[in-house]
């Protein structure tokens, strides 16, 4: 079976042999780059299955880094840095980052946040599968993994992908904040409701982003998500 591939980046040579040791000792293939052109033509060759990004490096700094690489690329990515301040992490998060971690970090909640991204990218065996679901201008296919607005196919990153298509399944169902973070991240997220905004602030934006189009995302405030039913239809279970 293939080695999962992580590239981690950062200028910091000693980080970069400590994280290497650790995520090889953790079963990893380990790629390194210490800058964020050498990162960028990692992920065109080598194409690794995470990154692992450090924000502050000389030159190309971890979010200009990371804005290139969505460009070409929906590879998960785990931001880390010496900041600790919000508006770092909620800009990494707008910049298609999956994960943050501030330094000083234990890199034993490194591997279990690498962890947890591999196990989103495993579909559930338990779902029901249906081919698509229509509500009202939008349409989400499950099976092709599409998602349609008016007529037009709207891209998506697989955060985004996860989110509408639980949102879809269980439309006409409030979704909490908790059970949303559970489903998509895994339980040791379940109370970082700071992530889950951020994530459907950039979901809505793409498939609300006309004034005249339906609100299809509703905010029940302090509770959760909900995509509601139009009535006379009915979702299938």
């Amino acid at each position: 079976m293939k080695q999962f591939r992580v590239l981690v980046v950062d200028d910091e040579p000693r980080i970069v042999k400590f994280l290497k040791l650790k995520l090889q000792a953790s079963g990893y293939e380990v790629l390194t780059a210490n800058n964020g052109l050498a990162a960028l033509e990692q992920v065109r060759s080598q194409e690794p299955d995470l990154l692992v990004l450090d924000v502050v490096m000389p030159g190309m700094d971890g979010f200009e880094t990371l804005k290139q690489v969505r460009a070409m690329s929906s590879v998960p990515v785990i931001v880390l840095s010496a900041k600790e301040a919000s508006t770092d992490k909620i800009r990494g998060l707008e910049l298609g980052a999956d994960d943050y971690l501030a330094k000083p970090f234990s890199p034993d909640e490194l591997v279990a946040r690498i962890e947890a991204i591999k196990r989103r990218q495993v579909p559930s065996q338990d779902r029901k599968v249906i081919d698509f679901i229509t509500l009202g201008k939008l349409t989400v296919n499950l099976k092709k993994h599409l998602v349609v607005v008016d007529g037009q196919e709207i891209p998506l990153t697989r955060i985004e992908w996860l989110l509408l298509s639980e949102l879809a399944r269980h439309a006409g169902k409030l979704m909490l904040y908790s059970e949303l973070l559970t489903r998509v991240w895994g339980p040791e997220y379940r109370d970082d409701v700071q992530i889950l905004r951020t994530w459907v602030s950039r979901l809505r934006n793409k498939i609300e982003r006309d004034p005249g189009h339906q609100v299809i995302i509703r905010t029940v405030p302090k509770t959760g998500y909900i995509i509601d039913l139009p009535a006379s239809e009915e979702i299938p279970r």
